[in-house]
C-alpha cells in the first residue's frame, strides 16, 4: 500500500508522463495539469489521475508535487504558481534539469512559508521512464528524503540520495557535461572520418563493442548508422540549455571549463545555422559539424 501521500505532477511531456504513469501504479492518488498537449494528461486521467484547473488549485489538493519542466524560468513560474495554494509541510520536488543556484533560491522561498524541497534530476530515456527504470540523484534533507523516496522508487531504478538541496542538480549538470561531451566529440570525430575517407559505418564497425563503446554512444549513432530520428530524444535546444547550466556552475565556483564552453559553443553553432531544437534532437549536431567542414552527414 502507498503511503497517504497526495501527489501532483506538472510538466507531463517524453518524461513525465511515464514518470506519472508509474506514480498511480503505485498507488498513489494523482494530480495532473495541461500545458501545452492535452494527449498525455487525458491519458493519465483515463488510468485514474484527477485533473486540476490550476496550479493553486493542484498545491491546494497536493501533499507532494512533483516538477519536470523544460528549465528554472518555468521551474520558479510553477512554484510561485502553486505558492497560491500549498500548505506548510508540503514538498515540491523538482526533476528538471535546473540551474542549481536557482534550486537553492527557491527552496529558501519554500522553506520561509514553512514548505520543503528537494531536487531530483533524472537518468535515462522516456523508454525507461514509461518502464519505471529510470535513476534519480536526489538532493534533499535527510527527513524530506525519506518521505518521498517511496514516491520516487515507483518509478526510478536506482536512487541516489546525494547531499543536501542543490546537489542533485550539479550532479545531473556533471552527467550532462560528459554525455553532450561525448556528442560534441562524436560529430566531429565522424566529420573529420568523412572528409579523411572514412565513412561513419567503417567508424561504427571498429568503435560499437570496443572499450570506447557505451550506451550512450549507442543510441547516439542511432540516427547516423541506423536512420532512427527517435534513438536519442534529447533535443538541441535542451542539450545548449544544459551546457549553459553548466557554465554558470563553472563561474559560480571559480573553476575554468575551457572543454564545456568549447561544447557549448558547439551546439550554439548547430542552433544557429538552423537546429530548431524542438523538432531536431542531439544525435543531428552530426550534420551540423559535418556541414560546418563542407561533408554531407546524413543517415
Amino acid at each position: 500500500m502507498a503511503s497517504q501521500e497526495t501527489v501532483g505532477f506538472v510538466g507531463t511531456g517524453l518524461m513525465g508522463h511515464g514518470i506519472a504513469a508509474n506514480i498511480l501504479k503505485g498507488g498513489y492518488p494523482l494530480r495532473v495539469i495541461a500545458h501545452r498537449s492535452r494527449t498525455q494528461v487525458e491519458d493519465l486521467v483515463g488510468r485514474g489521475a484527477v485533473e486540476a484547473k490550476t496550479l493553486a488549485e493542484m498545491g491546494a489538493a497536493c501533499s507532494v508535487v512533483f516538477l519536470c519542466v523544460p528549465a528554472s524560468p518555468q521551474v520558479e513560474a510553477t512554484i510561485h504558481g502553486l505558492l497560491e495554494g500549498l500548505k506548510p509541510g508540503s514538498v515540491v520536488v523538482d526533476c528538471s534539469t535546473s540551474d542549481p543556484v536557482s534550486t537553492v533560491a527557491m527552496a529558501e522561498l519554500l522553506a520561509s512559508e514553512g514548505m520543503h524541497m528537494a531536487d531530483t534530476p533524472l537518468g535515462g530515456t522516456p523508454v525507461q521512464a514509461e518502464a519505471g527504470e529510470l535513476s534519480a540523484m536526489v538532493g534533499a534533507d535527510a527527513e524530506t528524503f525519506a518521505r518521498i523516496e517511496p514516491v520516487i522508487a515507483t518509478w526510478a531504478k536506482t536512487i541516489r540520495h546525494l547531499g543536501p538541496v542543490g546537489d542533485g542538480h550539479k550532479m545531473k549538470l556533471l552527467n550532462n557535461f560528459l554525455s553532450l561531451g561525448y556528442a560534441a566529440i562524436y560529430s566531429e570525430a565522424l566529420a573529420l572520418g568523412a572528409k579523411a575517407g572514412i565513412s561513419p559505418q567503417t567508424f561504427d564497425s571498429v568503435i560499437r563493442g570496443s572499450r570506447m563503446d557505451c550506451g550512450f554512444y549507442q543510441t547516439f549513432m542511432g540516427w547516423i548508422i541506423e536512420g532512427n530520428r527517435e534513438a536519442h530524444k534529447f533535443t538541441l535546444t535542451n542539450a545548449f540549455k544544459d551546457l549553459r547550466y553548466v557554465e554558470n556552475m563553472a563561474n559560480s565556483a571559480g573553476v575554468a571549463n575551457p572543454l564545456g564552453n568549447a561544447t557549448k559553443n558547439s551546439f550554439a553553432e548547430a542552433l544557429a545555422a538552423g537546429g530548431s531544437g524542438a523538432e531536431d534532437y542531439v544525435p543531428h549536431l552530426v550534420g551540423f559539424v559535418g556541414g560546418r567542414n563542407g561533408v554531407k552527414l546524413e543517415p
